[in-house]
């Protein structure tokens, strides 16, 4: 980040130590620190962290930021500060920055795989830093913020929301300069009702631009006309050839997936590490991002080879017996399900396609019906086995059965040892479930 010293931190208190005295770096996790670091002590549902304030000063931390009244005394650590919001003070903090355009990603799905395109794209030509992991709320943006350094050129700021509200004061505090928004969806039904009231949250990042910026939109989306603006420099993506940016071909091969992009109406083509069919309106959405910023579009792919993904996001590996493992268990809601088993159908190879499946959670009355309606979309698709795992996983059965194999068990230890006997070399399978499933956990078991 930038060099900011105490004293120029407004909405804290110096309890001791030098207004004078710079940190280079903000963490709220005590073993990240490091010498010039500030360490947030943030209170959560398990831990507290003023616990860990030794923790961080062992590590090298410069100084911390505690509640009112819980500063540490004079000791390890240079300097102390205490604030009445904590997560205010962050956001002020990773106010403090330089010149880098701050591109903020929203969306009901595809979010951070987006982020992480677009921070591989971008870091051939500018100096890039993007939200870690899904650092994408309250707490992870202003930390993203804070990785901000003198000379960075572009913020990829991943923004979530799971309920009516929390998306704005999230741009508040981002202010971005470009938006994308990925997709709009049934997701956290149980909190917003409806599709059209996630596409309202979602809209909170276009009425947040300022006149004039660029926006990237899915093409087509009827939910987002009513909050589309005159005064923004569209950009919209999707499959459709009338898209500003679609992909012209996609052939995946052993090495990697030679794409074709059309980028309005010039043809770019590149090679990319990406494989899996939704990975093009990734490329597509963050090719859109690039052309908007005026970065040269013949050296667009030069960073197409280099997309690392976040963990448990469509990462493949092999298995013990041969078969393919394609986990995506991170998180799952009806839209990303249904790109997922697509990737599952057309990763088939000679072998079965198997699906095994989280419940989808934050659902709402409507749960049933979206379950249903996934395991009828994995029939179609052809997959040969549905295994659902959990008691909310039984859904899925309600579509599927009749239509394809399918295995219900109640929980994820019951289902390892029959999933391990019953693999093939030849078989493709996925790993899909929302965050509370763990389903990282059964494809640690199975590798």
């Amino acid at each position: 980040m930038i060099p900011l010293r105490l004293g120029e931190i407004r909405s804290a208190t110096l309890v001791h130590g030098d207004p004078q005295l710079a940190i280079v770096g903000v963490v709220a996790d005590s073993r990240l620190a490091r010498p010039g670091s500030l360490f947030a002590c943030l209170q959560g549902a398990r831990a507290d962290g003023h616990d860990f304030i030794d923790d961080a000063a062992r590590r090298g931390a410069t100084a911390v930021l505690c509640a009112p009244g819980r500063a540490p005394p004079t000791g390890p650590l240079a300097a102390a500060l205490e604030s009445a919001d904590l997560l205010a003070t962050l956001a002020e903090i990773g106010r403090a920055r330089a010149g880098a355009r701050v591109i903020a990603v929203a969306g009901s799905a595809g979010k951070t795989t987006l982020k992480d395109v677009l921070r591989a794209l971008l870091a051939p030509h500018l100096s890039t830093v993007a939200s870690r992991a899904s650092h994408n709320n309250e707490l992870g943006v202003p930390l993203t913020l804070a990785l901000l350094e003198t000379d960075t050129a572009a913020c990829v700021c991943e923004l979530g929301t799971g309920a009516s509200g929390e998306l704005a004061p999230l741009c508040a505090t981002a202010q971005p300069d470009l938006g994308v928004l990925t997709a709009i969806g049934p997701e956290h039904l149980e909190f917003f009702g409806s599709v059209e009231q996630v596409a309202a949250e979602e809209a909170a990042l276009l009425a947040a631009l300022p006149p004039a910026a660029p926006v990237v939109l899915p093409f087509a989306e009827p939910l987002l006309e009513p909050y589309r603006r005159n005064d923004l420099d569209e950009w919209r993506f999707g499959l459709d050839r009338n898209a500003d940016v679609h992909p012209l071909a996609w052939r995946p091969h052993a090495n990697g997936t030679e794409i074709a992009l059309a980028v309005r109406g010039q043809r770019l083509e590149f090679t990319t590490n990406l494989r899996l069919p939704h990975h093009r309106l990734s490329l597509a959405a963050a090719a859109a991002v690039y052309a908007a910023l005026g970065l040269p579009l013949d050296r667009l792919g030069e960073g197409a080879e280099t997309i690392v993904l976040s963990p448990w996001r469509g990462q493949e590996q092999q298995l013990r017996r041969g078969a393919l493992l394609i986990n995506d268990a991170y998180n799952a809601n009806p839209l990303s399900l249904q790109a997922a088993l697509e990737a599952l159908a057309a990763r088939r190879n000679g072998g079965r396609a198997i699906a095994v499946l989280g419940p989808m959670a934050e659902l709402g009355r409507e749960a049933p019906r979206w379950h249903a309606l996934a395991g009828r979309q994995a029939a179609a698709l052809g997959v040969d086995l549905v295994v659902a795992v959990g008691p909310g996983a039984r859904g899925y059965l309600d579509g599927a059965t009749g239509r394809t194999a399918c295995l219900w068990f109640p929980d994820l230890d019951s289902s390892i040892a029959p999933l391990r006997s019953l693999l093939r070399p030849d078989d493709v399978v996925l790993l899909k479930g929302s965050r509370t499933a763990g389903l990282e956990r059964l494809a640690e078991a199975l590798t």
